[in-house]
């Protein structure tokens, strides 16, 4: 989606307090209290803070329930596939330099076997044989030490072979040294693919986020989506750099060793692989109840900023009412929440590495024991025990350090589950494989029969017909809740209809591409929305490819250079997204100023002078008239001052039109416009449910 597109696609005005005309941006019947878009029952709203389109006391807390954590392991996993290549050269790198780690505990042992067969040497009488001297060990009733002097190599009277030891030595320095190397390369490489999976994933949510309908930004909490493609993905990046080098490298670890320790003892490598099983069943156990607590940890992480955005974001109004200990009270009770969450989540995870160590010592224990029998029995050499020791130490290990994981990986799967759920959330619908385009642009409109509800139960609008002639300006007035900002979304296919269809031109425009039919149109919002940035580069953002002339032939058009040039830094002037450092009036007319710009075919008014001051009104009205001009304007007004000299005025109330005509005509009827007007410039007019509502005119 184009610059020009996205910007026109976002741009409707946030739901303000008390405006009970749109739910989020649009008119219609507000989600039922408790529901998020999956059907699901979330907290009520608590008093205090303000009630905007955020929701932040209904922050769509997503089920306990998550996916399973094998698929979601695995549909993580499958994100790294492209990196194949790499892929293949991070285990190879991995196999290789745990190869090399784990043949050093044997050399180490070996160099054991030397120096201690030194000493024995040494204590044996010299010009005899080892024979000899294991036959006079017999001879002396010293069974056990003979059976170990006959599994030795050793030579009465010779000591220590210190250059014998010295190789072993080096050749264990190196052959570690070079498992270090290979192993740092490995980490390079894993982190590589890491991030440019979290690259690639991001980018996905982007998209993902571009192909939404608006439907669903109108029922998801701001700081709660925001959490979800910031937080949740960070700690998913987090969560597979920390761990799938570890696990891969544990894991080999496990394997090499085990088998080192086969071909040293069988018996005592049974011993050592009793603790597997019970290391898993312990893990398990543990896991299953961390699992839930994880879960619900992110969830109310999302709900907290959510909750933390909208605050601040309603700040003043909280303070102008009185709210603020209502809202501290609700930031408390979610922060209360968030605690007991994370604290159940690291407390119970946190048990797996206190009962893997015990495990782990209790093997330990066992084997030194049975070793030391079997060195004195003469079975097994003292170089092999430390050997075999060493395994039994780089054997749990790597178990203890899986379970230590464990917390990292649930949590990292959690969020990995919740940036799926954007990722699978229903898109709209996909534009047509072959577009209908408008070849002779002239604004004209149709509305034929045209249907359209928020809530299937709820009806709005119904079989609704008009027409907006080629540079007509047409006026939609009502009061709250009439449908008048439904009217224009429909237009923009924001929403899709029910029944019937809109043309634009002649074409249906649910044929056309969405970017195509939004490119035509300009959007003047009553919220004005500023990017961060000068005031050129807000200007050009209606045509980015717009020469700096053709910038300040719209600037000048439209009052903006009146005011620019008070500025310090003239266009230069940079402002921040909420454009605190110029008016309201000056906003607007910076907005108004981007829609000439872009020299659309269709304009769209929406309350575009509803917040500014009776002067500055006056300066929009004349910007606003020479966008008009030659082109079909849409005009959603409550100040019907504002809409008297509109070529045709359309009077809605409750999703229906029920009255058409000029200023003039609609007075002399004395219909619903003429009282909406004598309630605006005359004296109050207090209206009932139980008035009747004049019958809708016909397209």
């Amino acid at each position: 989606m184009s610059e020009q597109s996205e910007e026109r696609a976002v741009a409707v005005p946030e739901q303000k307090p008390g405006d009970t005309e749109r739910p989020g941006p649009t008119d219609g019947p507000e989600p039922a209290e408790g529901a998020t878009p999956e059907g699901e029952v979330t907290p009520k709203r608590l008093p205090g803070g303000p009630r905007g389109g955020h929701g932040w006391m209904n922050a769509g807390m997503p089920a306990e329930r998550s996916m399973n954590f094998g698929p979601s392991v695995r549909r993580l996993l499958r994100r790294l596939q492209p990196h194949r290549v790499q892929l293949v050269a991070i285990i190879t790198l991995a196999v290789v330099s745990i190869a090399l780690t784990v043949i050093g505990p044997k050399l180490l042992g070996h160099a054991t076997d030397l120096i201690f067969t030194g000493v024995i040497g040494r204590s044996l009488p010299e010009g005899t044989t080892a024979e000899q001297a294991v036959a006079a060990a017999r001879a002396a009733g010293n069974d056990s030490y003979a059976d170990m002097l006959a599994r030795m190599d050793v030579v009465p009277g010779v000591g220590i072979d210190f250059a014998a030891v010295g190789r072993v030595l080096l050749l264990a320095l190196v052959l570690f040294l070079a498992a270090s190397l290979l192993l740092w390369w490995q980490g390079w490489l894993l982190t590589g693919v890491v991030q440019r999976t979290m690259l690639r994933l991001r980018a996905d949510v982007e998209d993902k986020l571009n192909r939404l309908p608006l439907p669903y930004f109108d029922r998801q909490p701001r700081g709660e989506l925001l959490s979800r493609v910031t937080n949740d993905i960070d700690n998913i990046s987090q969560t597979l750099q920390q761990t799938l080098s570890q696990l891969l490298t544990s894991l080999l670890t496990v394997v090499g060793v085990v088998v080192m320790m086969f071909v040293i003892s069988p018996l005592l490598a049974l011993v050592a692989l009793v603790a597997v099983p019970l290391s898993v069943v312990v893990t398990q156990q543990i896991a299953k109840r961390s699992q839930r607590q994880f879960i619900a940890q992110w969830t109310h992480t999302g709900q907290l900023n959510a909750q933390i955005e909208e605050a601040f974001t309603g700040h003043e109004l909280v303070r102008v009412f009185g709210r603020q200990h209502e809202v501290e009270a609700a930031f408390h009770a979610k922060n209360e929440e968030l605690f007991k969450a994370s604290y159940g989540a690291q407390f119970v995870s946190g048990i797996i590495m206190p009962a893997m160590m015990f495990i782990g010592n209790l093997s330990y224990v066992v084997i030194a024991v049975i070793g030391g029998l079997r060195v004195a029995s003469g079975t097994m050499s003292l170089g092999d025990v430390q050997a075999f020791i060493q395994y039994s130490r780089q054997f749990t290990q790597p178990l203890t350090q899986v379970a230590s994981m464990a917390n990292l990986l649930q949590s990292g799967v959690a969020s990995a589950e919740r940036v799926f759920a954007v990722l699978d959330a229903e898109e709209q619908s996909p534009d047509p494989t072959e577009p209908a385009r408008i070849t002779e642009p002239r604004g004209r409109v149709a509305f034929e029969q045209v249907s359209f509800r928020y809530a299937a139960d709820k009806p709005l609008i119904e079989e609704l017909s008009l027409v907006a002639e080629p540079g007509q300006t047409v006026a939609i007035v009502g009061p709250t809740g009439a449908g008048k900002t439904t009217l224009v979304n429909l237009i923009m296919r924001f929403y899709e209809l029910d029944a019937g269809r809109i043309t634009l031109d002649g074409v249906d425009v649910t044929t056309m591409r969405r970017d195509d039919l939004r490119g035509r149109v300009g959007m003047v919002l009553q919220d004005a929305w500023l990017f961060g940035g000068t005031i050129r580069e807000n200007i050009a953002y209606g045509r980015p490819q717009a020469t700096e002339e053709e910038i300040l032939a719209a600037a000048r058009a439209t009052f903006v250079d009146r005011f620019v040039h008070s500025l310090p830094e003239g266009y230069d002037t940079v402002i921040d997204s909420e454009g605190s450092n110029i008016s309201a009036g000056e906003k607007q007319l910076i907005t108004i100023a981007r829609a000439f710009l872009a020299e659309p075919s269709l304009l769209i008014l929406d309350e575009a002078t509803s917040s500014v001051d009776t002067r500055t009104e006056v300066l929009l009205q004349r910007a606003m008239a020479a966008l008009r001009s030659d082109r079909t304007s849409f005009v959603i007004a409550h100040r019907l001052s504002t809409i008297r000299d509109a070529d045709l005025i359309l009077m809605m109330e409750r999703g229906r039109i029920v009255e058409k005509g000029t200023h003039e005509e609609l007075l002399a009827a004395h219909g619903p416009y003429h009282r909406l007007y004598q309630a605006q410039f005359s004296q109050p007019v207090v209206a009932t449910d139980s008035e009747a509502v004049p019958e809708p005119v016909a397209g």
